[in-house]
């Protein structure tokens, strides 16, 4: 099985550098220790990846999980760990973890479509009731948004300059101003996730919707709603992404302007890649600094 292991294309960017050629080369020989570790009957890769090699297994007793493969960057370090907090809250089901693979056997959500099927609206409806179970006080060891900003703060203007200068420059000035203000003022520090989109959330049995692939930080619930905000999922427009803006500030009782503020910061920060600028994330940020209101 493992001579056979067929990479899918969304992690075809990790052969840009060194450490991600020998992190492919590797994978056959760990999902094989993996498999036979847990005893597991697997399939093939799902085809959308981008930071992990996830495939559906098959635990000796037939229940259905996921086993996933994690490209080893800081982003994801504790994803684990933030699934055992939940313990199955609104998330899936951490199974079993072998931290020296950066491996993870979670539950497996079926039928697992996106909620993005669902009309926008319905949508931010289970964002609303999932986001409050998720945002649990929180510590060590997940890495501050703090943390995460200053790093944002320090990288964005030199990543701006070697992609040619894709955006205009005031909206650099603009995302780097937020994050002075933000970060120093923040409310009570909650698990927050930096990448909750409508992609990531599948519906389930045991709980209607569950939450997977965190991207876990400890910061303010301002924070949290940024990535469904940014996310084109429900749509891509300045009225969709007004209207999440609104919903989301309103329902849960969040500071707009904060909301907006750090939506602004991490879509820019995020919108210049491995060699590649996301327009659309380029969008969001302006259509969110032209906001009338």
């Amino acid at each position: 099985m493992t001579d056979r292991l067929e990479i899918p294309d969304g992690l075809r960017w990790v052969e840009g550098t060194g450490a991600g050629r020998a992190w492919l080369a590797e994978l056959p020989d760990r999902v094989a220790a993996c498999v036979a570790h847990w005893s597991l009957r697997v399939g093939p890769p799902f085809p959308y990846a981008y930071a992990s090699l996830a495939m559906p297994a098959e635990l000796p007793d037939g229940t259905p999980a996921v086993l996933k493969l994690q490209y080893p960057d800081a982003e994801s370090e504790h994803e684990a760990t933030a699934l055992a907090r939940w313990s199955g809250a609104g998330a899936v089901r951490l199974l079993e973890h072998d931290p020296a693979r950066r491996a993870l056997m979670v539950e497996r959500a079926v039928p697992g479509s996106p909620l993005h099927e669902l009309a926008a609206d319905a949508a931010l409806d289970t964002m609303v009731a999932l986001l409050p179970r998720l945002c649990v006080p929180a510590g060590p060891p997940f890495a501050t948004l703090a943390e995460e900003a200053a790093g944002w703060a320090e990288r964005m203007p030199g990543k701006w300059e070697r992609a040619n200068r894709p955006y205009e420059r005031r909206l650099l000035d603009a995302a780097l101003g937020f994050l002075a203000d933000l970060v120093p003022s923040q409310g009570e520090q909650v698990l927050v996730n930096q990448d909750l989109h409508a992609g990531n959330v599948l519906r389930a049995t045991r709980e209607p919707w569950l939450v997977i692939d965190p991207k876990p930080l400890v910061g303010e619930r301002e924070f949290a709603v940024a990535p469904v905000v940014r996310g084109a999922e429900l749509g891509h427009s300045p009225a969709a992404v007004r209207h999440r803006l609104d919903r989301l500030s309103a329902e849960l009782g969040l500071d707009r302007d904060r909301v907006r503020g750090w939506t602004i910061a991490q879509t820019l920060a995020w919108s210049i890649g491995e060699g590649a600028v996301f327009p659309a994330q380029v969008d969001v940020v302006r259509w969110l600094l032209d906001d009338p209101r």
